[in-house]
């Protein structure tokens, strides 16, 4: 039987030569194109890819399958970040965006995304409809027999003209100070380097070439694997460190010390920073399970507040509409207004190192000032894998509306996205499945830095009880 392709959050991903194959790439490419063909508007689809293995092939045999269908492919022959195929897009009017990538997942996976006309990530009825026609599709597609050449773009010059218009360059550069960037060998390699040199700001690069297989892990700029840039810093004296994973969607941030900040405080503080900065007073999103460090600022400012599921399309659609300033997600998503409607790792580090050069503070001193603002809050994130027992077991449980958790009042349950329980103190809990894995996400966030343990030990016993 051929292999169900579904879209989660963000694409389709799966294991190359385990379900990831040239067949199911046809197949998938297949249905995008018939989608793409149903639609009024442009029939031109931009092809593009990270930095993975066989990722030249797959662009090509991706072209050749949309020609065969009646979409013109566009095709991106260097490596791209995410955003900028996004918002090459939005530039040239084109049906969408077919992009070869697993963002942050480990080397062995890749992926397609698929953006639409205006370079967000497709929304759920958008990728049902292409879902139903692979599914018509039956197994085999034969290889497309199509010689013509097609037009190729260069997506790195425009992409890298519009963050000189939304980041303040000038001021990074005044203030002399120094900046590490780690690409982890992905599609961001030569974009915040290049632009950062381009402004006269002194950057050193770790991890600036390709590898296929990322270091031998996944190209995910979390703590524990930033030791290269943090050594980098410490090395050059630089003042910021900024990573981007795969295919620059997500971020990472050290500080001058060689702390991590953890995403949900870098959201908040770019908030902060850009209501201070811009004037920009319209809003800000975050997901169901992004700190309440949000919540806080927002009321604090007297500005709306969204709070969307998980996936960043929820939150592309509000920037699109123009209602917010900044949109971000716990996993290290963001943009800001007037961008792109994806998640955008570039803007995310560059932004930072605008902060920094602005307000002459460290990110750790700069994130008291804010806790001295509206309050504490210590976000805090765990996966726990489920025996299919422990699984059927939790997901009847979470059908009911508990009362009390460890011993603490529930004052509110939100069902926007999984299960989330508000404490009578502002603390939470959240609870996600994960649809591909016996997997459930669970999002704690504490209002005191002492309660931040008993409180995952709470939502974890409520899960396993």
């Amino acid at each position: 039987m051929a292999v169900e392709i579904r879209f989660g959050t963000s694409g389709w991903r799966a294991i190359v030569t385990d379900e990831f194959t040239l067949a199911n790439v046809r197949r998938t490419v297949t249905g995008i194109a018939k989608y793409v063909v149903s639609q009024p508007g442009s029939h031109k689809v931009l092809v593009g890819r990270d930095t993975r293995f066989l990722g030249e092939m797959f662009v090509a045999e991706a072209a050749k399958l949309l020609a065969a269908y009646g979409v013109s492919p566009i095709v991106i022959p260097a490596a791209a970040p995410t955003p900028a195929i996004s918002y090459a897009v939005r530039r040239r009017s084109a049906g969408g965006a077919i992009n070869f990538t697993a963002s942050h997942n480990p080397p062995e996976y890749n992926g397609i995304k698929f953006s639409t006309p205006d370079g967000a990530p497709a929304l759920p009825d958008v990728t049902k409809h292409i879902e139903a026609e692979i599914a018509a599709l039956g197994e085999a597609i034969p290889a497309p027999d199509v010689k013509e050449k097609f037009e190729a773009v260069d997506v790195k010059p425009d992409y890298l003209k519009r963050l000189s218009e939304l980041v303040n360059f000038p001021s990074i550069q005044k203030a002399g100070i120094k900046v590490v960037f780690d690409p982890f060998w992905g599609a961001a390699r030569g974009y915040s380097c290049h632009i950062l040199r381009e402004h006269g700001v002194e950057t050193a690069t770790v991890h600036d070439y390709r590898d296929v297989l990322f270091g031998g892990h996944a190209p995910e700029p979390a703590d524990h694997l930033l030791g290269d840039c943090k050594a980098k810093m410490k090395e050059t004296g630089a003042k910021i460190g900024i990573a981007t994973d795969g295919d620059a969607d997500r971020f990472g941030i050290v500080d001058e010390d060689g702390t991590f900040i953890q995403p949900n405080y870098i959201i908040a503080l770019l908030f902060d920073y850009l209501v201070e900065t811009r004037g920009w007073r319209n809003g800000v999103a975050k997901s169901v399970a992004t700190t309440n460090l949000v919540n806080a600022l927002a009321e604090y400012y007297k500005v709306p507040l969204y709070e969307t599921p998980v996936g960043f399309k929820y939150i592309g659609e509000l920037i699109n509409e123009d209602k917010i300033a900044i949109g971000g997600e716990e996993s290290a998503g963001l943009t800001i207004r007037g961008h792109v409607p994806e998640k955008d790792g570039v803007i995310a580090g560059l932004l930072v190192a605008e902060m920094v050069a602005v307000r002459g503070k460290s990110l750790g001193d700069q994130l008291k000032e804010l806790f001295s603002k509206v309050g504490e809050f210590y976000p805090n994130r765990e996966n726990f894998r489920l025996t299919s027992e422990v699984k059927a077991k939790f997901v009847e449980k979470a059908k009911t509306d508990p009362t009390e958790l460890g011993g603490r009042k529930v004052a509110q349950i939100v069902r926007t996205d999984g299960l989330k329980l508000i404490l009578d103190d502002g603390s939470w809990v959240c609870y996600r499945l994960s649809g591909t894995e016996p997997v459930v996400r669970v999002y704690t966030e504490a209002r005191k830095q002492n309660h931040a343990d008993a409180l995952s030990k709470a939502a974890k016993d409520w899960v396993l009880d």
